[in-house]
């Protein structure tokens, strides 16, 4: 299916609006969905970050174990061989450390992939809303011209 590229220099106001809001859309999707990469990749590097953490000295050191995201009960590390790993979807596997790191590279490396991919798209969107308020700035500002022009040569007129 061919694109066809439109001049919205032409766009008539309502139609510049309409596009300003559907670019508002675009930007909050975008903006979201940025969030959500960057929230994500935090996560992982936080797990990794706790997998570097331990070492054969970490054997049977006290810890607090995290059970949501403000509760955490005391426990004891006692494997520092092996971890179990949330996959996703509620599944969890056990893994050596090294394989667990490598998970979570893996899972940073994706998501850093993603957000190069979506930053461009959301830098794009910006632009060109910029570029749509600028053209109804000014297209208000003739129209506003015009009609005082049209209020002036009438009254000339009725003189």
């Amino acid at each position: 299916m061919a694109t066809q590229q439109i001049d919205i220099a032409q766009l008539p106001i309502e139609q510049l609006n309409q596009l300003a809001k559907q670019l508002d859309q675009e930007i909050e999707l975008f903006s979201s969905s940025m969030n959500q990469l960057k929230h994500a990749q935090g996560k992982f590097v936080e797990s990794q970050e706790s997998l570097n953490k331990i070492s054969p000295e970490s054997q049977n050191k006290d810890i607090l174990v995290p059970l949501t995201g403000s509760i955490y009960v005391p426990g004891q590390l006692s494997d520092v061989h092996n971890v179990m790993v949330d996959i996703g979807t509620g599944y969890y596997v056990d893994m050596d450390v090294k394989k667990g790191k490598e998970h979570f590279k893996r899972k940073i490396d994706y998501i850093t992939k993603q957000i190069e991919k979506v930053q461009p798209l959301l830098q794009e969107k910006y632009r060109m809303k910029q570029v749509v308020i600028e053209i109804l700035q000014y297209k208000v500002q003739q129209a506003s011209l015009q009609q005082q022009a049209a209020a002036n040569g009438s009254t000339v007129a009725t003189r």
